[in-house]
């Protein structure tokens, strides 16, 4: 059972994490930039590139996953491999990233519908 959990504490759900953090991190500097008692300056030196990267290796990362039971899938259905097992858990890998790839999207469009109705 302990393999079973194990299965989604890979690099995919750290990354997406990762995500999750940054955007908490984020909107807690917008709200700070919003309140005109923060003291923070109006611009920040954080790198253009830091989200964008992390949502596009962690993208890359659930569709290896998919990619990967889809050929273990495949070569068991040719009789190649016998460990049904094996093709179970890559699939149910597979579907557990794209599930939290699916929210993580919601929520960031959910995100971006909120500050699209904020008043200037």
């Amino acid at each position: 059972m302990s393999a079973i959990n194990g299965i989604g504490a890979g690099g995919g759900i750290q990354q997406i994490m990762a995500m999750r953090q940054q955007i908490i991190d984020r909107s807690h500097l917008l709200q700070q930039i919003r309140t005109p008692e923060s003291g923070l300056p109006a611009e920040t030196n954080s790198p253009t590139g830091g989200f964008t990267d992390a949502l596009k290796s962690a993208l890359d990362t659930v569709n290896a996953s998919q990619t990967k039971a889809d050929g273990i899938s495949a070569a068991y259905e040719k009789g190649e491999t016998v460990d049904v097992a094996k093709v179970m858990l890559a699939r149910q890998e597979a579907g557990v990233a794209f599930e939290a790839t699916l929210q993580v999207r919601n929520k960031l469009l959910t995100a971006y519908q909120d500050i699209m109705r904020m008043g200037v």
